[in-house]
């Protein structure tokens, strides 16, 4: 058995508490936390000016970390929306589309890797801000992950849920087991939940906390939510 550190960040386009644009530091934070794999939300990846504007290939520079763009929006010059960073080998990806109706373009990468010698499955997503919005988001979800192609399932997400009773998040607790509220957002003085991390099985889970320091209280409005994870190598007993 093997233990794999996870992270799901919302970095905010790299624009920190401070209200300053500043990619390095959303790459130190993730540096620091150890994750093999990171699940991002709200990357602008622009592609017309300096490099670190390239968010996506940017922090995947700093970090040693393999990209995989999840794109919910597409602009003339770049993309904005999800990206998983990983160091596991990246066996497939999938793209779900979530978006609903007139409201903002939604996303998610849902891919599977090698994760600490076992075939583990990964879904990146960031939901939307109405309940309804949610509801149909979550139901899309749920419908994907039905087909089980692996043991182990990892969903990280901002969630946007800021009710602990809200429907959408009952949905998905029936289905991949209760996370834990952790309290993530704003980075300064964390009120809500926004940010969650599913593992299924449940008892696949070693820990989940946020990460709190300087560096990351200020990085983003967000502060980062990690899980440690066991995992079981094919040919070892469970």
């Amino acid at each position: 058995m093997s233990l794999v550190s996870v992270l799901s960040y919302n970095i905010h386009e790299c624009v920190g508490a401070d209200r300053r644009r500043d990619p390095a530091r959303i790459a130190e934070v993730i540096k620091e936390s150890g994750a093999q794999i990171v699940g991002l939300q709200e990357v602008h990846s622009d592609s017309s000016g300096a490099e670190q504007l390239h968010q996506m290939n940017y922090l995947s520079t700093l970090t040693g970390l393999q990209a995989v763009s999840g794109p919910a929006v597409e602009r003339r010059n770049g993309h904005y929306g999800n990206v998983l960073l990983t160091s596991c080998r990246v066996l497939a990806v999938h793209k779900l589309n979530l978006s609903y109706l007139a409201r903002e373009p939604r996303g998610a990468i849902d891919a599977d890797l090698d994760i600490g010698g076992e075939t583990g499955r990964v879904i990146v997503t960031h939901l939307g801000l109405r309940p309804a919005e949610r509801r149909f988001q979550v139901r899309k979800l749920l419908s994907a992950i039905a087909e089980q192609r692996t043991r182990i399932v990892l969903l990280l997400s901002d969630f946007n849920e800021w009710l602990p009773t809200g429907r959408s998040l009952r949905w998905i607790h029936t289905h991949l087991g209760k996370t834990a509220l952790v309290r993530t957002f704003p980075s300064r003085f964390p009120i809500f939940a926004l940010d969650r991390i599913w593992v299924s099985p449940p008892a696949a889970l070693v820990e989940l906390c946020c990460i709190r320091t300087s560096l990351s209280r200020i990085a983003s409005d967000h502060l980062p939510l990690r899980a440690t994870i066991r995992t079981t190598p094919a040919g070892s007993e469970v």
